[in-house]
């Protein structure tokens, strides 16, 4: 009976109500590379697509100016820590509320700033699919800390959540070392694009589709930073990138927290669905945040983080 109580009050209170704080246009000017054509953004759920617990989804569709969408907890409950949200979709779509705003309701409620990635959409036919949500996710990530001081951040505090193909997106931003994936724009390109933590649930494209070699490019080593990773074994997207990448974390000594459930299937973001344990990982991973001293209240407004370019 708890559980039912629980679904209920997901899927009827209070994410309808959260609102960012700050939307900010991503690039100065038009984003680097290949211009995306596409016509008006635009939510293409229909009325018969499958329902996650109970309750509808946000397709959104046909991004072509990246923004942010910054949600800052209150004040006096903010810890310092700011993570960076990559909806996934597949590179075609960003599942804007289950994998987004609602991870971003989520973080605020343990003190953490939430920063909602709108990457650009479709570019799955691209050569390479991935680039152009990756230079979002770098920049997203140099812009946050360009603007801790504002947000009462601290600069060495800066994670990246990702969910399929976000978090393969997450992922990439996490293991390009110190490639940037763009040339530098302006003055918020100083700042480091690498995050001090990564999160990746169900990660797709993760590797060379072999269970054991990592796709071209995503590069660990000792100084990648620690990460959090949710599979479930029945996950149409093969469990074997993220085991694969597991095993580079520890032959490079790089911490890692690894949940692999036997089922849960994939794209249920943080909504409870009775009887999946795989969809209890946000307490995992608020647990794994914590034990970090990812929670701990601490500003730093002398930063620490290393800066890019100067």
């Amino acid at each position: 009976m708890r559980s039912f109580l629980w679904i209920l009050c997901f899927v009827f209170c209070s994410p309808a109500l959260l609102h960012a704080q700050e939307v900010i246009k991503l690039w100065p000017d038009n984003p680097p590379g290949e211009p995306l054509e596409v016509g008006p953004e635009e939510d293409i759920t229909k009325p018969n697509d499958r329902l996650i617990a109970g309750k509808r989804i946000i397709k959104l569709a046909n991004v072509a100016e990246p923004e942010v969408h910054v949600y800052l907890p209150p004040q006096e409950k903010r810890n310092g820590t700011s993570v960076v949200i990559c909806p996934g979709g597949g590179f075609s779509i960003l599942a804007w509320d289950l994998e987004g705003t609602e991870a971003a309701e989520w973080l605020n409620n343990l003190g953490v700033t939430a920063v909602v990635l709108k990457y650009r959409v479709p570019t799955r036919n691209r050569d390479v699919k991935w680039e152009a949500a990756a230079q979002d996710a770098q920049r997203a990530i140099s812009l946050v800390r360009s603007r801790s001081e504002e947000w009462m951040l601290n600069p060495d505090r800066v994670g990246v959540l990702g969910f399929s193909a976000g978090g393969h997106t997450a992922a990439r931003a996490a293991l390009a070392g110190e490639k940037r994936y763009y040339e530098t724009q302006d003055d918020i390109d100083k700042w480091d694009c690498r995050p001090n933590m990564a999160m990746l649930i169900y990660p797709a494209y993760l590797d060379e589709g072999d269970g054991a070699t990592l796709a071209d490019g995503l590069v660990v080593n000792a100084s990648s930073p620690q990460m959090f990773i949710v599979h479930a074994f029945d996950d149409r997207i093969s469990v074997t990138g993220s085991l694969a990448l597991a095993l580079e974390l520890k032959q490079a000594g790089v911490a890692f927290d690894l949940h692999v459930y036997d089922t849960g299937g994939h794209g249920y973001g943080l909504r409870p669905v009775p009887d999946q344990p795989v969809t209890s990982w946000p307490n995992r991973c608020a647990d794994w945040m914590k034990r970090n001293g990812w929670l701990k209240a601490e500003v730093e407004t002398n930063s620490k983080a290393k800066q890019s370019e100067q």
